[in-house]
């Protein structure tokens, strides 16, 4: 199945998480391989939506708060370095189906087995 295509992206979730440098969990660095920083997190959306057009999620978990997808493919940076990422998506147990962005992290192949 395909994540669909107005799934919810926080624009905080960009610009307050991925793209801001943190002591633990860093994703920013990972990010600005691919070009993308915080003067263009519009960028880093458009590639997140591309990517789920283009590869299929897979069911990850499931708990009481829901269910979650897991995208994994290739990012295109705007500097044509592209980035293999994961990016996990969740569905609330209380709500009508929404898909939510939850995050996005490197592809390693430790992360199939998960």
């Amino acid at each position: 199945m395909k994540i669909p295509s107005d799934a919810l992206i926080s624009r905080e979730k960009l610009t307050q998480y991925l793209l801001v440098f943190r002591q633990d969990s860093d994703k920013s660095i990972f990010l600005g391989q691919g070009g993308f920083t915080q003067a263009n997190p519009d960028t880093l959306e458009a590639a997140i939506r591309e990517l789920i057009s283009e590869y299929e999620a897979i069911l990850d978990n499931q708990n009481q708060y829901g269910d979650f997808y897991r995208v994994e493919g290739t990012l295109h940076g705007v500097n044509n370095h592209n980035l293999l990422v994961v990016t996990i998506w969740m569905i609330r147990s209380e709500e009508d189906g929404i898909f939510r962005f939850v995050t996005l992290k490197p592809w390693r192949a430790k992360n199939n087995a998960s």
